[in-house]
This record gives C-alpha cells, sequence and structure tokens, in this order.
C-alpha cells in the first residue's frame, strides 16, 4: 500500500516538475537533474477506467508540461514577457559557457567594487567588514557600521537578473581555474581566487537594501537570495551566507543546490540543531523529510544515500549490495561511482572495481567519477604513480571534487611524499570541513614527519567527527603516548574501546581490507597499549590486569569461564602477535615476582603459538635455572 494517495502525489510531481523549469531557467543543471529524478520516482497509480465519470476529473488533475514557468507576480510577470527576447539570447550564450556574453546582454560592463559586507536578512543594516573579518595583521579598528552600497543594477525582473549575476559568478570560476593553471602547482591554492566575488556582493547587498527600502522584499523568490549566500560562503563570511542560504530554501525549498550549499556550511550537530526551527515546515515538505522512501519508492538517489550509510558505518556488505542493484538499474548513472569505487577497493574485489572502471569509462571517460574509479583501480593495483595521474585528471576536470584530493593523499602517502600528502589532505579540508577522512590523513602523515603535536590535533579533529569510530580514537592515543602523555592516552585508548561496542572495527582510512573481530570482543592491541601505559605510570598490577585481558580476547566472551562449553563461548580471535606479547610480559612479570609455575606455563604456550619463540625458549631457560637453584642439596 502506497504511503500517499494519488492526489499528494500529484502535487509533488507538480511541484517538482516545476522545480526543473525553474531551475533548468536558471541554468542551476544540478538540482533540475535531481528534482527531474525524485519526480519521476514517485508511485505509479492505476488509471481510471475508460468511460467512467472520474476519467474527466484525472485528466484535469494531471500537471500540465511546460516549458516556461508562470509568475504570479504581475510586475515580474510583465518584465520577464518584455525581457523574453533577450533572456532567450543570455540562455544560449550560458548554456554554449560564453559567460561573459551571457552577462553583458543584461549588466553593466564593470560591478561596483569594494568589500562586500555581511548583510543579514533579518538585520539589513550592514556591519563594518574589519570586523566582520576578524583577526588578521593589519586588521583595522572597529568603526561604525557602514552604509549599504547603492543599487547599480538595473531594474530587471529577479530571473533575468539572476541568470546574468549567475553568468558573471561563473566567469570568475572559470578564469580562477584558468589562472590556478596545473594541479597543485604555484598558482594552485588559496591564493588564487574568483575576482567576481567582490562586485557581486556590493551588487547583491545594494540591490537587498534598495528592495527593503521600497517596501518589496516580501516579492523576494529565493534565487538571489541563494547566489548571495554561495558568494558569501565563498568569501568566508560563513554566518552571514548561513542566513541567506536559509532565507533562500524558506521562499523556494525545492532549489537542491540551496541544501547543499547550506550543509555544508554545518561544521557540528548541534549547529544544524539551532537552526532547525527556520527551516521550511509546511505539511508536504515535513512529511516528505520523514517518509521519504515510501514517498519516492524508486528513487535511485534515496537508495544511493542509504548505501552511503552502510558505507559511513562500515557495514561494506550493504552498501556493496545496494550500489550493485543500482548499477544493474541504471548502468549509465555515474553520481556516486567514486564512493562505490572505494567501498570495492575497500573490501578488494579487484574483479568488480575492473568492471565498474570499464563501465564507467564506456559511458564517459571524462567526468571526475569516472576518473576516481579508474584511479582506485590502479591503487589496488599498488600502481600508484598512475591512480596519481587519474585523480589529477578528476581534478583537472572539477577542482571542487573532494573525493579525488583525499585518495590522491592517499596515494601520495604510500608513495612517500609527505608534502604533496599534506597538500592534498588540506585541498580537501578547505572544501568540506567534515571530511574525516582528509583530517585523519593529515595527521597520519605528520605521524610520519614525527610532529606528533601536529598529528594529534588533526587526530583529535578526526575524532570529533568520528566520535564513535575506534580507530580515531585509537591514533589520538598513540599520539599522546608519543608525547610521554599516558593519563591522556589511557583516556583515549578507553574511548576507543567503547566506539567498539558500537561499530565493528575494520577500515575506515581506506588503506586495504577490513579485519573485524568477531561480536563481543575487544580489540587486543587497544587493551595491550592502555597496559603498557599502566606500565608506565608505575602501576604493574593494573597493567597485568589490561594483559590478562588481551590474553582473554583469543577465546572469545566466556572463554575463561570453566562452567561454559565450547557452544557457550563466543568466537575468540585465537592467538595473535599482540597477544603473544602479552603472555610474553605476563609471563616476565610473574617471573619477577617469583611466580615460576605460571611463568613456566605462559612460556610453554609461547613455544606452542609460533610467536616470540626464542625469547620463550631463553625464559624456559632461567626458569628452569632459577628451579635448579633452588632445590635442596
Amino acid at each position: 500500500m502506497a504511503a500517499i494517495d494519488k492526489h499528494e502525489a500529484d502535487h509533488i510531481r507538480g511541484e517538482l516538475q516545476d522545480a526543473v523549469v525553474q531551475c533548468s531557467e536558471r541554468c542551476l543543471y544540478q538540482s533540475a537533474k535531481w528534482a527531474a529524478e525524485m519526480s519521476l520516482s514517485l508511485p505509479d497509480f492505476p488509471d481510471s477506467e475508460p468511460g467512467s465519470p472520474m476519467e474527466d476529473v484525472d485528466s484535469q488533475s494531471l500537471p500540465r508540461p511546460s516549458f516556461l514557468s508562470s509568475n504570479s507576480d504581475p510586475d515580474e510577470a510583465r518584465k520577464e514577457a518584455k525581457e523574453f527576447a533577450s533572456y532567450l539570447l543570455a540562455k544560449s550564450y550560458f548554456d554554449c559557457r560564453e559567460f561573459d556574453r551571457c552577462a553583458a546582454v543584461f549588466l553593466p560592463t564593470a560591478l561596483p567594487r569594494g568589500p562586500p559586507s555581511e548583510v543579514s536578512p533579518k538585520n539589513k543594516k550592514s556591519a563594518s567588514p574589519d570586523a566582520l573579518k576578524g583577526k588578521g595583521k593589519d586588521a583595522a579598528p572597529a568603526k561604525a557600521p557602514l552604509l549599504p552600497p547603492p543599487n547599480v543594477l538595473p531594474n530587471l525582473s529577479q530571473k533575468s537578473l539572476f541568470l546574468a549575476l549567475y553568468a558573471k559568478y561563473m566567469s570568475g570560476e572559470k578564469r580562477k581555474d584558468e589562472e590556478s593553471e596545473m594541479i597543485l602547482g604555484p598558482a594552485d591554492g588559496g591564493s588564487t581566487v574568483n575576482k567576481e566575488l567582490i562586485g557581486l556582493g556590493r551588487s547583491l547587498e545594494g540591490w537587498f537594501a534598495d528592495r527593503e527600502a521600497k517596501g518589496l522584499s516580501h516579492g523576494n523568490q529565493g534565487w538571489l537570495e541563494y547566489l548571495y549566500g554561495v558568494v558569501l560562503a565563498k568569501g568566508k563570511m560563513e554566518d552571514a551566507a548561513k542566513m541567506w542560504l536559509l532565507a533562500s530554501v524558506r521562499l523556494y525549498p525545492y532549489n537542491w543546490g540551496a541544501w547543499l550549499e547550506l550543509g555544508a556550511l554545518f561544521g557540528k550537530f548541534e549547529e544544524l540543531q539551532n537552526i532547525l526551527p527556520e527551516l521550511p515546515s509546511t505539511d508536504i515538505t515535513h512529511e516528505a523529510l520523514t517518509r521519504l522512501e515510501s514517498i519516492f519508492p524508486k528513487s535511485h538517489f534515496l537508495k544511493t544515500e542509504r548505501a552511503l550509510l552502510y558505507y559511513h558505518a562500515k557495514d561494506q556488505q550493504e552498501a556493496e549490495k545496494i550500489f550493485s542493484a543500482l548499477l544493474k538499474d541504471d548502468p549509465y548513472r555515474l553520481d556516486s561511482f567514486a564512493d562505490y569505487s572505494n567501498i570495492l577497493y575497500v573490501m578488494e574485489k579487484r574483479p568488480q572495481l575492473a568492471f565498474l572502471a570499464q563501465a564507467a569509462t564506456a559511458t564517459d571517460k571524462f567526468r571526475p567519477e569516472t576518473c576516481c574509479v579508474v584511479g582506485n583501480y590502479y591503487a589496488l593495483k599498488s600502481e600508484h604513480e598512475k591512480a596519481v595521474m587519474y585523480f589529477r585528471r578528476a581534478l583537472t576536470l572539477d577542482r571542487n571534487f573532494l573525493a579525488a584530493w583525499t585518495l590522491m593523499g592517499h596515494e601520495y602517502i604510500e608513495m612517500k611524499n609527505t608534502h604533496a600528502a599534506i597538500e592534498s589532505y588540506r585541498r580537501a579540508v578547505d572544501i568540506n570541513r567534515k571530511d574525516y577522512r582528509a583530517w585523519y590523513g593529515l595527521g597520519q602523515t605528520y605521524e610520519v614527519l614525527e610532529m606528533h603535536l601536529y598529528a594529534l590535533y588533526y587526530y583529535q579533529r578526526a575524532a570529533s567527527l568520528r566520535p564513535l569510530d575506534p580507530k580515531m580514537w585509537q591514533a589520538v592515543g598513540s599520539c599522546f603516548d608519543k608525547i610521554d602523555r599516558p593519563l591522556q592516552s589511557i583516556k583515549a585508548y578507553q574511548r576507543a574501546l567503547v566506539a567498539g561496542t558500537y561499530y565493528d572495527y575494520g577500515s575506515s582510512f581506506g588503506s586495504g581490507a577490513s579485519h573485524e573481530p568477531p561480536s563481543g570482543v575487544l580489540d587486543p592491541e587497544i587493551l595491550y597499549q592502555m597496559a603498557l601505559m599502566h606500565e608506565k605510570l608505575r602501576d604493574l598490577d593494573e597493567a597485568a590486569s589490561y594483559m590478562e585481558l588481551t590474553l582473554a580476547q583469543e577465546d572469545g566472551p566466556g572463554g575463561d569461564n570453566e562452567y561454559n562449553n565450547d557452544e557457550q563461548r563466543g568466537p575468540g580471535l585465537g592467538v595473535t602477535n599482540t597477544t603473544s606479547k602479552a603472555r610474553m610480559w605476563l609471563a616476565r612479570w610473574e617471573f619477577g615476582r617469583g611466580n615460576l609455575s605460571r611463568s613456566m606455563e605462559l612460556a610453554n604456550e609461547m613455544c606452542q603459538d609460533g610467536f616470540e619463540v626464542e625469547e620463550a625458549k631463553a625464559l624456559i631457560r632461567d626458569l628452569r635455572a632459577r628451579t635448579e637453584s633452588r632445590k635442596p642439596l
């Protein structure tokens, strides 16, 4: 039974189809594609019987296809009709990627200069740019609030104005990429910026202030708010960008690009909770958020998101099943193929990864996703130079493609090129501060360089993003150990043990296949390290307790209970190198405090384990010598 009835489905489909037209008219192609896919994924309902009284009603209620959106505001509709011919010309230029020609159809040759002020949609008074920039070497003292600049933009419809200003923005982005030249080259980085941002910010600031002064702000449509939020975010004015993007999604909630930009600005879950009351709360939107999968049962987008949830929860098997089904349903869909290739890489499924690379290359070899898939294939073959070549090719196609920066950093680590790895991870963090893999990669790189304080900082950032991932806390504990802070190291290792009860332990960094201990088994390496920390603190009894606990993981839960038979005991890890080292430590500790029989028992077990055999034999000789010396003459 469908979660929504036919009337609701038709209403949502109509809204999404209108969003396709609205986004396409403004050349927001990715948002238009998302809306079209979601529209097609709604459930199908049986048609009325031919000749029945409901047949005419159904035909009247169906949304009629439209190629140009209508406007309920009469003033805006009049302007759009007057500008129709110019709009078609400008859009044709944009579609041909002639951004400057597109902007020149509607805009003056030069936009105003000067730093933009962070004007909030709720408070139209401009703030001092110096006060908003924060700390800096040459920061000027705070001044009185600045008045907003005058509105220099022509009296255009909001649709035409958005298209022209967006073309200016895209022109600046294109020119920035051209000036950046090669990936990780001298000009690639923060020194090369979009030079149109300042003019766009000042122009939009003046336009919004003029609308507010004339009492016309109630007629805003949300598109220019979205563009202003993007401009402010690019200019690192993130608090104001959040406010303008929130205003945009309130006015028009079907612009998927605005939601993506807004989500990228929140670094913590608490920040998102603070703005939840300000998000759209209409019945349809609320239902769409709570019953998405029942409303859109055929949505590939939602299935992809579920697969990514499994992936980040380290359930690689379920994620791989969903992606495999998606590949069968839509073999030409390249979205999230990079994540699918990551899963196959971690699972070491080389044949499937080779097939995925061939399928992606046959569909479009010049897509960033395709280049990442091929790069992962060569990384799995340990051909790191070729892998880097394909990741660089992906970034040449799209410098903001996050996965390529992170994966390229991993490959540079394998090639021992720490400088390039650090720069790659930094670029990934600049694009998305919530990418824990980039923070973890930075920590690993600085650990290789033996700069443990730097490594500790980056590991802590990764742990704050993944508080339930034991690998993050284990890295934090290791760094605390190396800077001689055993108490903090013990606390970090305790967090790792707690986290291990929530997540199955596996590879979260993507540097190989995951090796998960059975359910209920604690990580012996963490227990062993905690024992060593207690030894550093000269708490030998506590250290011995943790060593015994390390040994207990060989048999699993209940393994040390003599009343449990083999069927009742949980599966254990068996003998490992770590448990063997713990057994050697305990044998020497028992030898030191005179418990020779227990020490001999542990040493004999080590001779059978196959680990540390020579040291065990040497200990046995010492034990026999001590025993002989104790015999009476």
